[in-house]
C-alpha cells in the first residue's frame, strides 16, 4: 500500500489545517485572566477540551458557536472561574480568526494536483466560511457538523463521509483519512474501514491539549509532523 494508491484525501480541519489549540488558547486568556490567580494555559484548554467532547456527545444538534461558548463556560467553572454569557459567546465567535498551520495551504495546493479533497469537520458552515478563506484551495466536497447532524468520533459522521464519497464515484477503498485527533478521528475512521495518516502536530509536547485521550488508541497507517512532510512523502512516493 502507497500513499499514491488513493483517489481522495478527507481532512479533518482544526487542529489538521487550522491550529485550533492557538486559536483556543488565544480566544480563552481573557477567560483565563478572570481567576484570583491565572489558571495555567495548557490546563485550561485541557479542561476545555473534555467539556467540548462531552457537550458534542449530549447535544449532536447544538452548533458549533454554542458548543464553544458552553465549553468555555464549563471549563472556567472547572477552575472556580465565572465566565459570563457575553464573554462565552465571544469565544464562539472566534472560529473565522483561528490561525492556519503556516503548512496548510502549500501543502494542500500540493495535494490537490493528485487528489480530490474532502472536508470532514466538527464545526457549522459559517465558521468553517471563515476558515477556508485561509486554506488557499477549493475543496471537492465540504461535510461540517451541521449538515450531517452530529460531532465526531459519531459513527454518523464517517457514514455521511462514505455516502458522500459514493456519490462523487469514489470507492472506499480509495479513500484516505488526514487528521490530527486520534480521538475524534482516527478511531472512528478505523472502525469505518479507512485508512488514515496522522499529522501529529504537538509531536512531543507534554500532555494532550484540547484533545481527549481514547480509550483504544488507533493505529495510524501514516504519521507525519506536518502537512508539508505528508505532501513531501506523496511527491516522493513515500509510504512512511
Amino acid at each position: 500500500m502507497k500513499l499514491t494508491d488513493f483517489d481522495a484525501l478527507s481532512f479533518d480541519c482544526y487542529g489538521t489545517l487550522i491550529d485550533w489549540e492557538q486559536g483556543l488558547r488565544t480566544a480563552l486568556e481573557p477567560v483565563r485572566l478572570l481567576g484570583s490567580s491565572p489558571v495555567d494555559a495548557e490546563t485550561l484548554l485541557q479542561s476545555y477540551g473534555d467539556a467540548e467532547a462531552r457537550i458534542e456527545r449530549e447535544h449532536p444538534a447544538m452548533l458549533y458557536p454554542e458548543v464553544i461558548a458552553r465549553s468555555a463556560i464549563e471549563a472556567g467553572a472547572v477552575h472556580g472561574i465565572e465566565v459570563s454569557a457575553e464573554l462565552a459567546a465571544e469565544v464562539g465567535a472566534s472560529v473565522p480568526d483561528w490561525p492556519a498551520f503556516p503548512d496548510s495551504a502549500e501543502a494542500l495546493q500540493r495535494l490537490a494536483q493528485r487528489y480530490k479533497l474532502i472536508i470532514l469537520s466538527n464545526v457549522d458552515r459559517k465558521s468553517f466560511a471563515g476558515s477556508n478563506k485561509r486554506l488557499g484551495v477549493t475543496f471537492d466536497a465540504i461535510l461540517t457538523a451541521e449538515d450531517i447532524g452530529s460531532y465526531k468520533p459519531n459513527p454518523r459522521n464517517f457514514d455521511a463521509l462514505l455516502a458522500k464519497i459514493q456519490e462523487m464515484g469514489i470507492g472506499q477503498p480509495k479513500l484516505l483519512h488526514v487528521a490530527q485527533s486520534l480521538f475524534h478521528d482516527h478511531g472512528p475512521a478505523k472502525a469505518a474501514g479507512l485508512n488514515t495518516v496522522w499529522i501529529d502536530r504537538r509531536g512531543a509536547k507534554p500532555g494532550h491539549g484540547a484533545t481527549p485521550i481514547p480509550e483504544d488508541v488507533p493505529q495510524p497507517d501514516w504519521t507525519f509532523p506536518s502537512m508539508a512532510a505528508f505532501a513531501d512523502a506523496v511527491e516522493g512516493k513515500e509510504a512512511s
